[in-house]
């Protein structure tokens, strides 16, 4: 597919972790985005001590190290969108906050990656509410499971009710659709719920916005698991979205690029395969075994 003709391809800005697999994190955003045509600009703020089994430690970079960094390249580079991943810790997220509310023409894409901080369920909520509150607001898409969806309501909740300011019953059960509902009501646009995590032989994910679904796409459900499907699907929105497609357009053509990349997905370690990103520039046939 062509992208456009200009000599220059458009830049999409992203904070993240840095994943020395090349799964997830910065390294799955400069595949992607290197693959749809745009030119990608990373501001390190994590470090991923891992392999394709699992994470064993995240290391957050000073908050004044990641401002100073995306300081300095947008002084410099015209960006045409932006994209926030996991980026270590509260005090990070409030810095590029700070940052991303100079922008606020720029499209916005949230990917919250709670994959890289399970098991430590207090720094992850903190995160989240800090997301919630400083983040949301000027997101234009949230790209996110229903597990995560659910635990960004929830902490965005518990932290209003820590300041008295809930009026939700903390001991009712959050619904899907209220957490949504919830997400929505803090200002950003649209809600991407990928439906990776639940049952069935299709994956079914559902855009909405604040008219309700936009529209609702299935995709026959891959065998395996992999390593960087949702930074994948995430990345590749902020890319349509820097070539000039409104949101449901952008949506649809980040699936499509996912699905091939998944379908073509290989193991390079002992563990989780990665997502080709580069599938259309394989041989047609070639041997996985």
């Amino acid at each position: 597919m062509s992208y456009g003709t200009s000599d220059v391809p458009p830049s999409v800005l992203c904070f993240a972790t840095s994943d020395a697999t090349g799964g997830g994190g910065l390294q799955s955003d400069v595949l992607t985005l290197a693959s749809m045509g745009c030119h990608p600009l990373t501001v390190v703020a994590a470090v991923a001590v891992r392999d394709t089994r699992g994470i064993e430690e995240l290391l957050a970079l000073d908050a004044d190290a990641v401002a100073a960094q995306a300081r300095a390249v947008l002084e410099d580079i015209p960006v045409q969108a932006l994209k926030l991943g996991l980026v270590g810790n509260v005090e990070n997220v409030a810095a590029i906050a700070e940052i991303l509310s100079d922008y606020p023409d720029l499209p916005l894409v949230l990917e919250p990656a709670l994959s890289y901080v399970e098991g430590d369920e207090g720094a992850a909520d903190e995160m989240l509410a800090a997301l919630a509150e400083l983040v949301l607001p000027q997101v234009t898409v949230l790209v996110a499971s229903r597990h995560e969806v659910l635990r960004l309501a929830l902490a965005s909740l518990e932290d209003a009710d820590a300041d008295g300011d809930a009026d939700a019953d903390a001991d009712e059960p959050l619904l899907l659709e209220d957490a949504v509902a919830h997400l929505l009501a803090l200002g950003m646009e649209y809600v991407l719920l990928t439906g990776v995590g639940e049952p069935g032989p299709q994956v079914v994910n559902i855009l909405m916005g604040a008219e309700g679904v936009v529209r609702t796409d299935a995709w026959e459900r891959l065998p395996g698991r992999f390593l960087g499907a949702g930074a994948t699907l995430a990345g590749a929105v902020a890319a349509a979205l820097a070539h000039g497609m409104e949101v449901p357009e952008a949506v649809r053509e980040a699936q499509e690029f996912t699905f091939q990349a998944l379908t073509g997905a290989y193991r390079p370690g002992m563990g989780l395969a990665l997502p080709d990103r580069f599938f259309w520039a394989r041989p047609e046939e070639r041997d996985d075994a």
